[in-house]
């Protein structure tokens, strides 16, 4: 597995399923940019806001032409057996929730400080661990992660600027001193 941060704005994404599951993804997806897609017989739970389209039907041959990614979470052997091989043809990225064996990625447990991301994947493996790790990293995190960042983006940008690399800077010591002797308050 190699671990990627994907950039998904405008990119056309497709969610078959409107159950807990489906909709979670789905809002996941729109929060990253994505315009998002779902198709589903049922809506078992409030659809996510800001979805591209939405259409009330069976996921039918030919739906995942198109799409960056597809996710599946029908829980339908029947229906990600037809998803996954039409997802192969059309070489479109396909995640089938609960089935690591037929994904081609999958979601991470996910902390966000405005731009740290810290994400933690077991694989497949088992999802509630994964969040279970991302719950004891964030509490053991300082609290101004999010202003480091942006600080840094500045100082690299000035750097960038007067024509310098920030190649030889030591950020690491700039780090720890931005970061200060701040302590985890989560």
């Amino acid at each position: 597995m190699l671990p990627l941060t994907l950039k998904l704005s405008d990119k056309d994404v497709l969610v078959i399923g409107a159950g807990r599951i489906g909709t979670g993804k789905a809002q996941l997806l729109v929060d990253a940019g994505a315009r998002v897609t779902m198709i589903a017989r049922e809506v078992l739970v409030e659809l996510p806001r800001g979805l591209a389209a939405f259409e009330q039907r069976d996921y039918h041959d030919g739906d995942v032409r198109g799409f960056a990614l597809v996710v599946s979470a029908t829980g339908e052997a029947t229906v990600n057996d037809r998803l996954v091989d039409e997802a192969r043809r059309e070489n479109v990225w396909l995640n089938v929730v609960d089935d690591p064996e037929r994904s081609d990625f999958f979601f991470t447990a996910v902390y966000r400080d405005g731009d740290v991301t810290v994400s933690v994947s077991t694989e497949g493996a088992s999802p509630a661990l994964a969040q279970e790790l991302r719950t004891m990293i964030a509490e053991r995190l300082p609290d101004n992660l999010a202003d480091v960042a942006q600080q840094l983006r500045r100082e690299r940008a000035d750097h960038h600027a007067k024509g310098s690399s920030t190649e030889g800077v030591d950020w690491r010591s700039r780090i720890r001193e931005l970061l200060g002797a701040t302590e985890p308050s989560r």
